[in-house]
C-alpha cells in the first residue's frame, strides 16, 4: 500500500511539481549549515542594511543576516506543522475509528463532540489556547492539534462504517480476533491512502497556523521560524522603513511550501477517490 502511494507521487504531474517546489525548503531544514552563510542568532554587521552581495536580504534590526533567519526558519515552521498535522489525524483517526466500529451511544458521544468542534472558531480559540498554555512552539503545536481533529474524525468514521461488516472483518470476527485487533490491524491498513493525503493536506494549514500564531507573538523568542521572521518584522517598522524584502521572503517561503504540499497531497487524493482520477 505504502509503495503504491509513493509511486503514485512519483508518476503524478502534480505531485512532481510539489516535491520540486519542496525541494528548498526541505533543504534549508535539513542542512541549513550548508545553505546559511552566517549563524542567524549572531550579530554579524551593522542594522537595516538593504541587501547585498554580502547579505542577500540585508540585516535585521540587530543586525542579523535576514537570509540565514530565513533558511533556520524553515526547520521550525516544517517542524510544527507536521507535528501538529500528524497529531491532529493521530487524534481524528482513533475518534472516528471507534465512533465507526461500536457505533449506538460511543458514535452518538463522540460525533457530538466532533460537531461541537466543527461550530468553534478556530482561529480564535488556537489564540487563546496558544496564550494560556504560554510562549513556545510546543504550545502552538498543541493549540493547531486540538482544533485541528474533526474533520478527519468524521471522515475516518465514514469509512469506516463502511469497512467493520465486509467479509474480511467478519472472518477475523469469526476466528475470535478482538475488536482492537480487528480495527488497528484489519481496517486502519485500508485507511492509510485516505489518511496520508490527509495528513500532508494539514500540513500546509498548519505551517499557516503556526505562522499565524507566530506573528502574533506566540511563538519562541529564542528560536526563528517564518511566522516569527514576519513578527519581528511588523514590530520594528519593517514596512513604515521600507524594507519590504524582510516581511516578502519569508512570505514567499510559506506560500511555496503549502502549494508544494497541496499538489503532493492532491496527487494522493486522486488514489482514493476515483472520480478525481476521471477529471
Amino acid at each position: 500500500m505504502k509503495a503504491k502511494i509513493i509511486q503514485l507521487i512519483l508518476s503524478n504531474e502534480k505531485s512532481i511539481m510539489g516535491l520540486i517546489l519542496l525541494a528548498v525548503p526541505l533543504a534549508m531544514a535539513l542542512v541549513p549549515q550548508l545553505i546559511a552563510p552566517y549563524d542567524p542568532w549572531k550579530t554579524v554587521d551593522r542594522p537595516f542594511l538593504p541587501p547585498s552581495s554580502k547579505h542577500l536580504l540585508g540585516t535585521n534590526d540587530i543586525g542579523q543576516d535576514i537570509f540565514s533567519e530565513l533558511v533556520y526558519g524553515a526547520r521550525i515552521s516544517l517542524l510544527v506543522g507536521f507535528a501538529a498535522a500528524a497529531s491532529a489525524v493521530a487524534i481524528g483517526t482513533v475518534i472516528g475509528l471507534i465512533a465507526g466500529y461500536y457505533g449506538g451511544i460511543a458514535e452518538e458521544v463522540l460525533s457530538s463532540i466532533t460537531d461541537v468542534m466543527f461550530l468553534i472558531p478556530v482561529l480564535p480559540f488556537m489564540i487563546l489556547m496558544a496564550a494560556f498554555l504560554g510562549q513556545g512552539y510546543q504550545n502552538i503545536i498543541l493549540a493547531i492539534a486540538a482544533f485541528s481533529w474533526p474533520g478527519v474524525a468524521r471522515m475516518v468514521k465514514a469509512q469506516v462504517k463502511s469497512f467493520k461488516n465486509v467479509p474480511f472483518i467478519e472472518a477475523a470476527r469469526a476466528i475470535g480476533a478482538g475488536d482492537l485487533r480487528i480495527m488497528f490491524k484489519h481496517i486502519l491498513p485500508q485507511l492509510y491512502p485516505l489518511i496520508t493525503a490527509s495528513t500532508i493536506l494539514r500540513i500546509g494549514g498548519a505551517i499557516i497556523a503556526e505562522s499565524s500564531l507566530s506573528f502574533l507573538g506566540m511563538g519562541d523568542p529564542t528560536q526563528k521560524s517564518w511566522g516569527g521572521i514576519i513578527y519581528w518584522a511588523m514590530n520594528t517598522g519593517a514596512i513604515t522603513s521600507g524594507m519590504w524584502w524582510w516581511i516578502v521572503a519569508p512570505g514567499i517561503m510559506i506560500t511555496i511550501t503549502v502549494l508544494g504540499l497541496s499538489l503532493i497531497g492532491y496527487a494522493v487524493e486522486e488514489y482514493v477517490n476515483p472520480r478525481l482520477r476521471k477529471r
